[in-house]
């Protein structure tokens, strides 16, 4: 319902992420209470984990809210680039999170849209709760009916079950929705998934998520019992409220790391301190990892090693004056994607750099449209592309693409070894467990040379999951060769 850009304050110097509802929607006198009813909602939320709001207005005919700007990424993108984050910092997410939805709840805001989207990952570790565009006011006075019973917003991967049936909503249901936020950090993937909103909605109702112990078995117990209460289908059997949530969350904690807890963690990018003042580290960064992945040890490809080489050097001396482009300031979040077209580079290299940043699937797309002639980089692109389908869901587009990089010969062996392990994870995914497995056996021998960390990690979970479900499958049939 809104275009949110980067922007400059200029009286106070400092940037700013300004959301403008959609010219088309502000006549709408529904879509204009939602607006401003988050306005409303997140700026009687004064807190260090939730995004805060400085203004909000219209001017000519556009209505605009300014809020903080949170330099970093989602959730859901640093799941994408890292996979499950390890338990202290899982733990550091949980905490803070619990602490937003705790102030939310006490001054009776429901936020009713908790997914890893909304929670936003700052450069130095702090975790920040972000668009309470569906939130509703609970407190005395401040009921808008913008929805009634049997109206249902939200997201369906990460909807309570009391969401998808229309009903009233109190904190609880944002406590559920955490439930399926942290599920998804922690193993990897959503706990339902379907074809269908439909399809997802129904198993929120009916269907119990596979134990969170039996996917990551380095995980606490305790951790994982914390998880599978936040996800009860009865809002009587959660935690009661955000604050009893945060103590377990501390006993844990403390359990674990007792008085040895770091006072700060290591952020949530290597990178974030030092590109945020100099982005050519950043660009080094990425090309020396570029090298790395390459498979640049025949002798018909050194040349361009050494122009890489070549080029980082200069990087690092600080010659990027040709490589500077002039971006205007991107869209933030998912409007980003609305992009009509990436412009073509004047080299394959400059192709990728600009994919790089940008990092969208028009993004990727572009390397293999303007350069397909170029092996290599068509083929990393597609890597990129098939890790995008996977985390949004888009199994099929993925599977295509883990296919076709599964069955390159014995020159590509780690291209080959990325395809088939995404192809053990799409078909685990799907329930394919057998299948998978069989896939798996095909990796083993050369799952060394998978590279791909993330990817890496949800080849762990299928694998887990794999034997669980088989493990079950197969218990009937032991059963009948015993008797």
């Amino acid at each position: 319902m809104a275009d949110v850009y980067l922007a400059e304050q200029s009286r106070l110097k400092r940037r700013v992420a300004v959301k403008i509802l959609k010219p088309e929607l502000a006549g709408d006198r529904t879509y204009l209470q939602r607006f401003e009813l988050e306005a409303q909602a997140a700026a009687s939320l004064v807190h260090a984990n939730i995004v805060q709001i400085y203004e909000v207005g219209c001017v000519e005919q556009l209505h605009y809210l300014a809020q903080e700007y949170v330099q970093g990424q989602n959730l859901r993108e640093h799941i994408a680039r890292c996979g499950p984050p390890d338990l202290p910092h899982a733990l550091s997410i949980m905490r803070q999170v619990a602490a937003a939805l705790a102030k939310a709840a006490e001054q009776g805001v429901v936020h009713r849209d908790i997914k890893p989207e909304n929670i936003m990952l700052t450069a130095g570790g702090e975790v920040k709760v972000a668009d309470f565009g569906l939130a509703r006011l609970t407190g005395e006075g401040a009921a808008n009916e913008l929805t009634q019973v049997g109206i249902t917003l939200g997201t369906p991967l990460y909807m309570s079950p009391e969401q998808v049936e229309g009903k009233a909503l109190d904190p609880r249901s944002d406590i559920y929705s955490f439930g399926v936020t942290c599920y998804h950090m922690l193993s990897g993937a959503p706990p339902f998934h379907g074809g269908t909103a439909l399809a997802v909605a129904v198993q929120h109702l009916k269907k119990a998520p596979q134990p969170l112990e039996s996917l990551r078995g380095d995980l606490p117990p305790a951790l994982c019992r914390i998880v599978h209460q936040m996800l009860a289908k009865d809002p009587a059997r959660r935690f009661a409220t955000a604050r009893d949530l945060l103590r377990e969350l501390r006993r844990v904690q403390s359990e674990h790391f007792g008085d040895d807890w770091p006072e700060e963690l290591p952020g949530w990018d290597s990178l974030a301190g030092e590109s945020a003042s100099d982005p050519r580290i950043a660009l080094t960064e990425q090309l020396q990892g570029l090298m790395k992945t390459m498979a640049m040890a025949r002798a018909g490809r050194r040349g361009r090693a050494w122009l890489l080489t070549g080029l980082l050097g200069a990087f690092a001396l600080g010659g990027v004056g040709a490589w500077c482009f002039a971006v205007a300031p991107p869209l933030l979040a998912d409007a980003k994607a609305a992009v009509p077209a990436i412009p073509r580079q004047n080299t394959v290299l400059r192709q990728w750099y600009f994919a790089s940043q940008i990092g969208t699937e028009a993004a990727w797309q572009s390397v293999i449209t303007y350069f397909g002639d170029k092996k290599d980089f068509k083929l990393r692109a597609q890597q990129q592309l098939a890790m995008i389908y996977l985390h949004e869901g888009d199994f099929e587009r993925a599977k295509t693409i883990f296919d076709q990089l599964a069955g390159l010969g014995d020159d590509a062996v780690e291209l080959r070894a990325f395809g088939l392990a995404g192809q053990c994870v799409v078909l685990s995914l799907r329930g394919q467990y057998r299948e998978s497995a069989e896939v798996f056996a095909q990796l083993a021998p050369n799952r060394d040379k998978l590279s791909s960390e993330p990817l890496q990690k949800l080849v762990e979970i299928a694998e887990r999951r794999n034997d669980s479900e088989l493990d079950q499958q197969n218990a009937p049939d032991w059963d009948n060769l015993f008797e």
